[in-house]
């Protein structure tokens, strides 16, 4: 039998999308469309005082312009606007509820005409008086008045008086600014009407998620909307939460009993999501010897006046390292700014990159090679929680990775390496990040022509759902991979929660093995009824599900075809729905590791960064496809490099505006920016994590790169640069 779990697969819905037969939320149409368009805030705080609409409403195609004046009727609570990844404390943001304004780019208006032109030129003749009032945008600004969280971990020791009384310190600021979504796929819904009821195509992370925000802030029932996303260009955390536009595209459909289209503008998407700006201040104190007797890490992140978006930053440098003493603080300062939401690899990204960089100046002050310093430190317990991991491959991670990049070549002074005129650096670091999982619920119905159609609410928002839940359903009911079809992206469908965190993989596979296994008891039921069955006295577990056959697994000559079985029981199909829980581990930490190696070459004389070579070692579990399991972790490399290199929002702070809102002027590594990566999968076998041993690998891939890339840029000029992203003209500033 041909098995497919752990094989380089191509995606099952490859040729749709390289086609054009998938579709994505702005392409699914109707008779009756209504295209809108939106005017937004120019200024980030204030009220709107006068909306002059007159000259909009005469343009011929114009159908109306909506406003908190005149829009139906929406919720007016908090309750009913959050949403399932919403912050915890604060008033989510109401698109169109009232005349106060939050930030630069907050909808103001929304116009809506028989054709997207129209829409977009009579929106410009929208007339806004507003009254203006003091904002503030700058984290720096705002830094000493920074609200204190509850602290993210408990502290060990005395880690203030620890670092004071170390052998070898190292104190340091690391900046990481705001950073832009910016997937292929513009935000859009496209709401469909049918007589009161609403099909919402949405770009989304979570099709279930957006159906309870809509009913909630429509206050109609569930079956009155339905939401589907069967394909998504990218989102990275950009669709964990519902942005404003779906709101608006449903509440301009019943506001004209029409199918109404919403698509945001490349520039109306910074006014969405971010990742947060991050001010973070390391110390580390060391003996002599290169053991860790402190580590203080303290966490300053940007987040709106109306919301606390955070994510625990400092905890990671706990987990990591051996130390005898540790303390922790994180503050929120509240800006005038849309609140920001989790970009890949939410707080892990930002909080390793100073942990990492930290690291190698320490190593540096050691005179120790920066591999030797970690493994120094290394430990096999979260030194946060005390608890043994999982699994923690990590030694082999820097073993084969240091191997593959040919580490041991590397002269640690630096300036050291050059080729022509170009400064070569090498620098390394550690990539660390959770592996979840969560409760999921999946439909499988089985033919007796030996098809199987997989059925469950998840998206694929470009990390190949589809094709490793068909690979699975493949394996474990002994079918070929073009017999299973899978259903995904829809709120109608069995429940799944969104795809984040790495944690759709491991849930969606574990999910359907639990539905697999309930299908293979019924056939195995049905197949004792047989007259002179082999399987007769059998359990469960004693068969398995294998070329179109229940057969024994001690002996396969022992086979029972599933066509023979079903039509002995006059039965031409045979569906199940099952819940997936995981048991609760609070024995064991549960992560995935990785070690990743960056070659920079920089031009002495104009300074130009190039990064030539990269090595990921990842230590993730249970690889369920190679092919797209390599995609994901260049994708995390790729994004890397532009956090070290390419990205910011920079933001004129005089008026509270983002001034890169595009994608030629917020800068994103391209293909020229790109040379060779080199993927390694370390072996790791994990029994405690799940049932299949399965980690995740959306966020792993770009932990730890911008920290081994800025390390290399150090190694190669001998200059420092804490505050992303390193540019030419930050390796020349005078410090």
């Amino acid at each position: 039998m041909t098995s497919y779990i752990g094989k380089a697969t191509s995606r099952v819905d490859g040729r749709d999308k390289v086609t054009g037969a998938a579709r994505y939320a702005a392409e699914f149409g109707a008779p009756d469309l209504a295209y809108a368009s939106l005017v937004t805030s120019p200024i980030a705080r204030g009220r709107l005082k006068q909306l002059d609409v007159t000259a909009a409403l005469k343009v011929q195609g114009v159908i109306t312009v909506l406003s908190h004046q005149n829009r139906p009727l929406m919720a007016d609570n908090d309750k009913a606007y959050k949403d399932q990844v919403a912050p915890r404390n604060g008033s989510p943001f109401r698109p169109l509820y009232d005349d106060h304004i939050k930030f630069s780019g907050q909808p103001l208006a929304m116009v809506l005409a028989e054709d997207p032109e129209t829409a977009s030129y009579a929106a410009s003749l929208v007339h806004v008086v507003y009254d203006e009032e003091p904002h503030v945008t700058d984290i720096t600004r705002q830094r000493n008045n920074a609200v204190a969280l509850k602290a993210p971990a408990k502290p060990r020791g005395d880690a203030t008086r620890a670092f004071s009384e170390s052998d070898v310190r190292h104190e340091a600021d690391y900046f990481v600014p705001i950073e832009h979504h910016n997937p292929m796929e513009l935000y859009a819904s496209t709401a469909i009407w049918n007589d009161g009821r609403i099909t919402v195509y949405d770009k989304t992370q979570g099709v279930q998620n957006v159906h309870g925000y809509l009913c909630g802030v429509f206050e109609c029932d569930p079956g009155d909307i339905r939401v589907m996303s069967p394909y998504v260009g990218g989102a990275f955390g950009s669709g964990l939460r519902p942005p404003f536009q779906v709101a608006l595209a449903v509440l301009a459909a019943r506001a004209i009993s029409r199918s109404v289209r919403l698509v945001l503008t490349r520039q109306q998407m910074y006014a969405i999501g971010y990742r947060p700006a991050m001010i973070q201040r390391i110390q580390l104190g060391a003996k002599a010897d290169g053991s860790l007797n402190a580590i203080s890490h303290d966490a300053v992140t940007s987040t709106s006046q109306y919301e606390d978006f955070h994510r625990n930053e400092t905890t990671w440098s706990g987990l990591l390292y051996k130390s005898e003493t540790a303390r922790y603080d994180h503050k929120l300062a509240r800006l005038d700014l849309p609140t920001g939401c989790d970009m890949r690899a939410p707080s892990a990204a930002t909080g390793v990159y100073a942990l990492e960089a930290a690291m190698d100046e320490l190593a540096e002050a050691l005179k120790m090679d920066p591999i030797e310093l970690r493994l120094k430190c290394y430990s096999d317990r979260d030194q946060s929680s005390g608890l043994p991991f999982s699994s923690k491959n990590l030694r082999e991670c820097y073993r084969q990775g240091a191997e593959a990049f040919g580490w041991s070549r590397r002269n640690p002074a630096p300036r050291s390496m050059r080729h022509g005129r170009e400064l070569i650096g090498w620098g390394m670091a550690t990539g660390v990040w959770e592996a979840l999982q969560m409760p999921i619920t999946v439909r499988i119905a089985l033919t007796s022509n030996g098809h199987a159609e997989v059925s469950c609410a998840t998206a694929d928002i470009g990390t190949g759902t589809y094709t490793i839940m068909a690979q699975v359903a493949a394996d474990m009911l002994g079918l070929p991979l073009e017999a299973i079809s899978i259903k995904l992206g829809d709120s109608a469908l069995p429940q799944a929660p969104v795809e984040g965190g790495s944690w759709m993989a491991a849930s969606v596979s574990n999910g359907i093995v639990t539905t697999c296994k309930a299908i293979r008891d019924d056939l195995l039921k049905l197949a004792q009824r047989l007259p002179g069955s082999p399987l007769k006295g059998r359990h469960g577990g004693d068969v398995v599900l294998a070329d179109g056959a229940i057969a024994l697994k001690t002996d396969s000559r022992d086979t029972v075809a599933i066509a023979d079985v079903m039509r002995s029981a006059g039965i031409d199909r045979i569906e199940r729905e099952e819940q997936t829980t995981f048991a609760k581990d609070d024995a064991h930490a549960h992560n995935t590791h990785s070690a990743i190696f960056a070659e920079v070459r920089v031009d002495e004389e104009i300074g130009v960064i190039r990064v030539t070579r990269v090595v990921s070692a990842v230590a993730a579990g249970r690889i369920l496809n190679l092919k797209t399991a390599r995609s994901q972790i260049m994708g995390g490399v790729v994004w890397g490099m532009g956090m070290a290199l390419h990205e910011e929002t920079l933001i004129d702070h005089r008026f509270g505006r983002v001034m890169n809102a595009n994608i030629a002027e917020y800068h994103v590594p391209v293909n020229a920016d790109v040379h060779d990566i080199d993927v390694i999968f370390v072996d790791e076998q994990d029994e405690l994590v799940n049932p299949m041993g399965v980690k995740g690998l959306g966020e792993i891939g770009i932990v730890g790169v911008p920290a081994a890339i800025a390390n290399a840029v150090h190694h190669a000029t001998g200059v420092r640069v804490r505050d992303l992203p390193i540019t030419l003209d930050k390796l020349t500033r005078k410090a």
